[in-house]
C-alpha cells in the first residue's frame, strides 16, 4: 500500500508542476501506513514545487491519495497526514538561496 501511496502522490506532485522524480530519488514521497480493521492512515513526506498554492495543492494531494488507495486496494482511508518537507522550484532541487 505504501508503494501505491507513494506512486499516486509523485505523479500528483507531477501535476502541481514539480519534476516527475524517480522514486529512489531523495525528493521522492515517503509514506508511511498504518491499519487497523480495514481502514488506513496514510503519512506522506513530500516536496511541493514552488511557487504554489499550498493550502490548494495539499487538499488536492491528500483527495488524490486517499482516493486511489481506496480504489486500488478496497480500504477505508481515514485521513491522510502531510507533512512538506521543502518548497522546491522544478529547475533547483533543494532551497533556493
Amino acid at each position: 500500500m505504501a508503494r501505491i501511496a507513494a506512486r499516486v502522490a509523485r505523479t500528483e506532485l507531477h501535476r502541481l508542476g514539480g519534476p516527475l522524480e524517480p522514486l529512489t530519488d531523495p525528493a521522492a514521497p515517503g509514506v508511511r501506513v498504518s491499519t487497523h480493521e480495514g481502514t488506513a492512515h496514510l503519512a506522506l513526506s513530500v516536496d511541493l514545487p514552488y511557487p504554489t498554492d499550498i493550502a490548494d495543492a495539499c487538499r488536492h494531494l491528500q483527495r488524490e491519495v486517499a482516493d486511489r488507495v481506496a480504489q486500488l486496494t478496497g480500504l477505508d482511508i481515514s485521513d491522510v497526514t502531510l507533512i512538506i518537507r521543502r518548497l522546491a522550484t522544478a529547475d533547483r532541487p533543494g532551497r533556493v538561496q
